[in-house]
């Protein structure tokens, strides 16, 4: 296990400080999208705006916790896990809740090397009969037709799972190659509303590789260790990276104008 002293605050890399830098767990997935956006995030504290707060889904992770607790206080096995044949149940462990908490604390691991503490926040782990950690996102979304396996997943969330697995290994821990997502979707097909939505609920594996995530810690300390400025990176749909883009277009007309302006 890694013991660490907490860097005060969350604001840009500072070279002069010993302290770790603290790096969550979607600030390696946004240097893995865009360099650019990165390097301004985190060496000059220019963040990307905020997206609105996606308030329904919090409900439905918050609901789908409440409702796996269950089973983990019976050490009894969900009916999901059941119905796909899953020899697992929920892990009873008294740090549930720290590792659950993305803000504050979460999963974390300080990789040496670097000096970069790197933490994100879990929302399950099951465990098998080996003693194997099976790491759990979940997902909600309202689709016409949902995902049924890992091919219809978005590469962020594979990701995302990847570097999860990762920070348990690094704390030692035995974990299962194969995560798990619980995908809800909800159904928009029903005569009514009638104050209340209906869901399906898939669990679908996923066997991926964190063999990327020491590569690219030790490419973003590079990073920020560099004057460079990145090229653009992509954006979700594949393309350029939208806020590069934007960026760039409003800085050309703003340097325009002010031209004209004097």
């Amino acid at each position: 296990m890694n013991t660490y002293k907490k860097r005060k605050g969350n604001g840009p890399y500072d070279p002069s400080s010993g302290e770790p830098f603290r790096v969550s767990r979607s600030k390696i997935d946004l240097f893995t999208e865009c360099r650019r956006c990165s390097f301004l995030d985190l060496k000059f504290g220019v963040k990307r705006p905020s997206m609105p707060a996606f308030t329904l889904n919090n409900a439905v992770d918050e609901l789908l916790k409440r409702e796996f607790d269950i089973h983990r206080e019976q050490k009894s096995q969900h009916p999901l896990l059941k119905k796909y044949g899953l020899d697992a149940v929920p892990l009873q462990d008294d740090r549930m809740g720290e590792w659950r908490d993305a803000l504050r604390r979460g999963i974390s691991y300080l990789h040496a090397p670097t000096n970069i503490l790197i933490r994100g926040g879990i929302d399950d782990v099951w465990v098998n009969p080996d003693g194997e950690f099976i790491i759990v996102d979940y997902k909600a979304t309202s689709k016409k037709i949902g995902p049924s396996s890992e091919d219809d997943l978005y590469d962020q969330y594979k990701r995302q799972m990847e570097i999860y697995q990762w920070l348990f290994r690094k704390n030692d821990f035995k974990v299962s190659p194969t995560g798990y997502f619980v995908y809800v979707n909800g159904k928009s097909d029903a005569k009514a509303f009638d104050a209340k939505l209906e869901f399906d609920v898939e669990l679908i594996p996923y066997t991926g590789s964190d063999t990327w995530v020491e590569p690219v810690i030790y490419d973003l300390k590079k990073m920020l260790t560099n004057d460079e400025i990145p090229p653009v990176g992509t954006s979700f749909g594949g393309g350029p990276c939208e806020y590069c883009t934007y960026r760039e277009a409003a800085g050309k007309t703003f340097q325009e104008q002010h031209k004209k302006n004097k």
